[in-house]
């Protein structure tokens, strides 16, 4: 069991139960027996990890000496306003969540992610230290492969694929690169300067997915759900400026600002007749375009 993942069981542990004496997490460390070894949480061990937790994660875990001495997280904020360390801190939990559990490992399914593996460790080292990679791309719709000079800019998770945002030094532009598509990578000596201006999630605020395209401008959209898959929408909107502006049992509307690029239209298609896109028109128009040709694939049947 690395360091991290005993950080995390330890934040986890206090954020789940609200506050919490040492002896209570003792004997929780303690019966997790894959990663304690049936050892008991010895306070000076829950000292440093404390101060190791403030020092990579910023989260102080304070005592309230009234009534007992128990143990909380002071800032939750630290966590819950910052999504890469919420998820990281979720994601490591629910690793040490499986790891308890490795004897139901034939009936807990996963989704394999095939990109994350061979490059993202060489890739974030590179981005830490504002170095050059040369890659070795080799994209869907082209045979060959060519190898490219690139600034890493950013990384992003999607659709189970991670992928690298970089400034293409050859062509002089912004480009996205599937991490699965690529075949060799190096860091070089050059460094780089990521523009001051740049913000990665600015970056794709104005869009869902991956799929940047300045040729499609941000607009007000409005989608109606029927009472099926309304929930679904709620418990986990499709875009952060998602809002709900109507719903009467029926169906639901909700309202988005974002520029409908080929990944929004797809997330639309996904749910087949149970969401219709009321407006903008151009939107309406683009989807029965769709629409109409997965229906010529089927209409002689």
């Amino acid at each position: 069991m690395t360091q991290l993942q005993k950080y995390t069981w330890l934040i986890d542990t206090i954020r789940c139960a609200g506050k919490i004496s040492h002896r209570d997490l003792s004997d929780k460390w303690e019966r997790c027996k894959d990663l304690s070894d049936c050892k008991p949480l010895h306070r000076a061990t829950f000292n440093r990890w404390r101060d190791a937790i403030f020092s990579q994660f910023g989260i102080i875990i304070d005592c309230q000496r009234a009534g007992g001495y128990h143990y909380y997280i002071a800032n939750p904020e630290e966590i819950d306003e910052d999504e890469l360390k919420k998820w990281m801190l979720d994601s490591f939990s629910v690793g040490n969540l499986i790891g308890e559990n490795l004897s139901l490992k034939d009936r807990i399914i996963v989704d394999q992610i095939p990109s994350g593996r061979d490059y993202l460790t060489t890739l974030l080292t590179a981005m830490k230290d504002n170095r050059v990679i040369n890659i070795e791309y080799k994209a869907f719709k082209n045979p060959t492969g060519f190898k490219i000079p690139v600034e890493p800019y950013c990384v992003k998770l999607y659709e189970n694929r991670w992928y690298m945002l970089g400034h293409n030094i050859s062509k002089d532009a912004i480009r996205l690169y599937g991490l699965d598509r690529i075949e060799s990578m190096e860091i070089t000596e050059q460094q780089y300067k990521l523009p001051k201006d740049f913000s990665a999630s600015e970056y794709f605020s104005n869009y869902f997915g991956i799929v940047v395209d300045d040729k499609v401008k941000p607009a007000r959209i409005i989608i109606r759900s029927n009472a099926d898959h309304t929930p679904y929408l709620k418990s986990l909107p499709l875009h952060h400026s998602q809002k709900l502006i109507e719903e009467n049992g029926k169906y639901a509307e909700f309202e988005l600002y974002l520029a409908p690029t080929y990944d929004f239209v797809m997330k639309l298609l996904q749910a087949g007749a149970m969401i219709e896109v009321v407006s903008p028109p151009h939107l309406r128009e683009t989807m029965k375009g769709w629409i109409s040709e997965m229906y010529d694939l089927y209409k002689n049947d």
